[in-house]
């Protein structure tokens, strides 16, 4: 067993023109864990977004466009030995790797999400709150930041190559080998796509991409419709 201070986290942050946030993600990441490993998996930004995460103290690595393909690229640098996923307008909690050390130190966690809140209040974002502490194919998400032992995201064989649900995938795959744990605390989310779409639209929709995903629809049409449709 290790002690909890030998435990090592590789922060993998999936990027697509994010430069209006990205510096300040990286910057708060190394304030809550100076020693962590902050890798930016960029999907070919034709903003600023690379030269802000470097100038912030990230790695900065260039994946095949599509958020699967940019976090395996991220993993595949990654040293530590545990790997947070984690999107670039999603903040974790002050006390996230303090909680991650004494859950993954002792060895009986192998992948676990924290639950979720969102930046803005609305009755349908505390429903979303209440039900993200329970682990399910409709309530996990990668949103949620999937933290995951590396030896352990290797016996998976990463993520899937696809542009959407690659999150999803992963943990279906997770939940034929352990218990997916929700971690005590909650990371806050971005509600930007919620505020543009309308709260009450955009949840229907994205329940209703679910669904199709599970009965069989493929990633790159579903994510070519939700980008179409959310343009």
């Amino acid at each position: 067993m290790r002690r909890d201070e030998d435990v090592r986290f590789s922060v993998v942050i999936p990027t697509l023109n994010e430069a209006t946030v990205i510096g300040e993600q990286v910057r708060r990441t190394l304030a809550l864990e100076p020693g962590a490993e902050v890798i930016v998996a960029d999907g070919g930004s034709d903003d600023a977004t690379a030269a802000l995460a470097a100038q912030a103290g990230a790695i900065v690595v260039e994946g095949r466009r599509g958020r699967g393909s940019q976090l395996n690229a991220g993993a595949a640098q990654a040293t530590g030995d545990v790997l947070l996923f984690l999107h670039a307008d999603t903040q974790l909690p002050a006390n996230a790797f303090s909680l991650l050390r004494e859950r993954f130190a002792a060895g009986d966690a192998q992948i676990g999400t924290f639950r979720l809140a969102f930046d803005q209040a609305h009755w349908l974002f505390a429903v979303y709150t209440f039900f993200s502490r329970f682990d399910s194919v409709f309530t996990t998400f990668g949103d949620q930041c999937i933290v995951v032992r590396r030896s352990f995201f290797l016996t998976l064989g990463g993520f899937p190559d696809w542009p959407l649900f690659e999150d999803v995938a992963l943990l279906q795959k997770a939940r034929r080998q352990t218990r997916v744990h929700s971690f005590p605390a909650a990371v806050v989310t971005s509600a930007r796509r919620f505020e543009r779409e309308g709260i009450v639209r955009q949840s229907l929709r994205n329940g209703w991409y679910v669904l199709r995903y599970l009965l069989g629809a493929s990633p790159w049409d579903l994510a070519a419709s939700y980008e179409r449709e959310g343009a």
